[in-house]
């Protein structure tokens, strides 16, 4: 018997939403669609070019292995999840928040007493919806092995690797080591690509991370083929293959292709307005791992998870409102 059904790794951050135009981004030089890691300074100087803005600021505990695992306990699953905040309010605010949904963590992080910053991710939301990151890791660079729970990882059913954690030496590290341990203890392991600055920067250490093979993995369109260096998305999910026993490629409003290890899928998404992209990825990942948990075929997880990313991109934050998970898991009931 396990003791959780999923067990995830990443970054802590806090984020904070501001809808800006092109014209914004431009004049500060801030890379579009992207996630740009940034020194403190940097990013409390875009705080400051940006406080005529901040009337519409919004925010909420983030990181985006963190938007997954929350998803995936709201929708029902019994979840862990390692990170590392530093003594500060950012911190206390952090972990109320992954207790409030429901997430177990290390005892290590409930009495976190690290001088230092918590991470903080500054996200410009663009009028066409897409949002455009600004990352001070802070003490999340410092992830590290000791995060882990070892006795933890042992008792889940899977495992969860933010791809984000390679552009950290000591994050990679504890990445590798939990799918390492996972492997070991008959756990299976799912990782997700992230960003495609990551893919481009880092590919070399997320096949590290990767290492033989995960039992699934995350990514977009961009950040597939990126990594299997090819503007063919054929050509990338055949690639893939070699990397995993199973896969799932978002595509936006296209929904996303899907692979079993022994069949391809096209689930198709809902049809709505986009106004911020911001942790839809994330939210399909939380929402896929919760149906394969339950027993949903691939493609029946595909669908749920396109309705859940759907519902994301339709409302500004990188995460649904607790009731809303109860609505999409009654929806898919009644389909």
């Amino acid at each position: 018997m396990h003791q959780y059904d999923l067990y995830g790794i990443g970054a802590a951050l806090l984020d904070t939403e501001i809808e800006v135009t092109d014209s914004d981004l431009q004049q500060l030089g801030i890379d579009k669609g992207v996630m740009t890691l940034v020194e403190d300074d940097r990013q409390q100087q875009l705080v400051r070019d940006l406080k005529d803005h901040m009337v519409t600021a919004s925010r909420a505990c983030g990181g985006s292995g963190a938007n997954t695992i929350i998803g995936a306990s709201y929708f029902g699953l019994d979840t862990f999840y390692s990170c590392k905040v530093a003594a500060d309010e950012n911190g206390d605010f952090y972990r109320d928040n992954l207790t409030a949904a429901g997430v177990a963590y290390p005892e290590a992080l409930r009495n976190a007493d690290s001088d230092g910053t918590t991470g903080k991710c500054l996200v410009l939301i663009t009028p066409d919806a897409e949002r455009s990151m600004n990352t001070y890791l802070g003490i999340s660079a410092e992830l590290s092995v000791a995060e882990l729970d070892h006795d933890a990882i042992a008792n889940s059913r899977w495992t969860y690797i933010e791809g984000y954690l390679v552009s950290s030496p000591t994050g990679r590290a504890a990445a590798v080591a939990l799918r390492k341990q996972a492997e070991t203890s008959g756990v299976k392991t799912a990782l997700s690509l992230s960003d495609p600055m990551m893919v481009q920067l880092f590919h070399d250490g997320l096949k590290e991370m990767i290492g033989d093979k995960v039992d699934l993995l995350f990514c977009n369109r961009d950040e597939a083929l990126k990594f299997s260096d090819t503007d063919d998305l054929t050509t990338a999910a055949q690639s893939l293959r070699d990397h995993c026993r199973a896969f799932a490629i978002t595509l936006g409003a296209d929904g996303a292709l899907l692979w079993d290890g022994n069949h391809e899928y096209r689930v198709t998404a809902p049809s709505v307005k986009a106004i911020d992209t911001n942790g839809a990825g994330d939210m399909f990942a939380g929402a896929f791992l919760y149906g394969i948990n339950r027993e949903m075929s691939f493609e029946e997880a595909g669908t749920f998870a396109c309705a859940a990313a759907a519902q994301v991109v339709s409302q500004f934050g990188p995460r649904l409102r607790p009731e809303q998970h109860a609505e999409l898991l009654a929806q898919t009931a009644n389909a």
